[in-house]
């Protein structure tokens, strides 16, 4: 009878063992978001801007005055989460912008300003999608030219889904 009660305790530690093995082995395999960063270090000081009125040639515009921070990001290679927002009717494209915000909230829909959006040049073109992604290249500033947004994604590559 002892060595029935044996062989049971032995059969069930190694069953445990075996299942715990099998879990531990599950939670390894499973898929992980590609984007590694969330909450994202860089949209916050991207965030923390000011602005002051200028002139230029169209007349009074605001100029953005960027932080210490900012100013150090210039012209270094950043990775940022977002969401895609296509020029005139695009579905596929090399030159779009990439919101912090989902589309429903971004910039372009009166919730977010211009500091939640980077205008992006791609090396390569990009199908539109719903899905947040995350994108990097060379983050350029840009408080001289009206005509595009303060913050410039150059050279620009999708990783891949952000999975946010």
């Amino acid at each position: 009878m002892k060595v029935l009660k044996t062989v049971s305790t032995i059969s069930k530690s190694i069953f445990l063992v075996f299942l715990i093995s099998l879990m531990a082995l599950s939670a390894y395999s499973q898929k992980k978001a590609a984007y590694k960063g969330f909450p994202s270090l860089v949209w916050p000081k991207l965030y923390n801007i000011t602005f002051v009125k200028a002139q230029d040639r169209l007349g009074e515009v605001d100029k953005p005055v960027f932080t210490d921070a900012v100013r150090a990001l210039n012209g270094k290679q950043v990775t940022l989460p977002g969401y895609m927002v296509p020029f005139e009717n695009g579905m596929k494209g090399n030159h779009f912008m990439l919101s912090s915000l989902p589309l429903n909230a971004c910039f372009f829909c009166g919730v977010g300003g211009p500091e939640t959006v980077v205008e992006v040049f791609s090396t390569k073109a990009v199908s539109y999608t719903e899905k947040p992604i995350e994108i990097q290249g060379k983050l350029m500033l840009n408080d001289k030219n009206p005509d595009q947004m303060i913050y410039i994604l150059e050279n620009a590559e999708v990783i891949g889904e952000a999975g946010l």
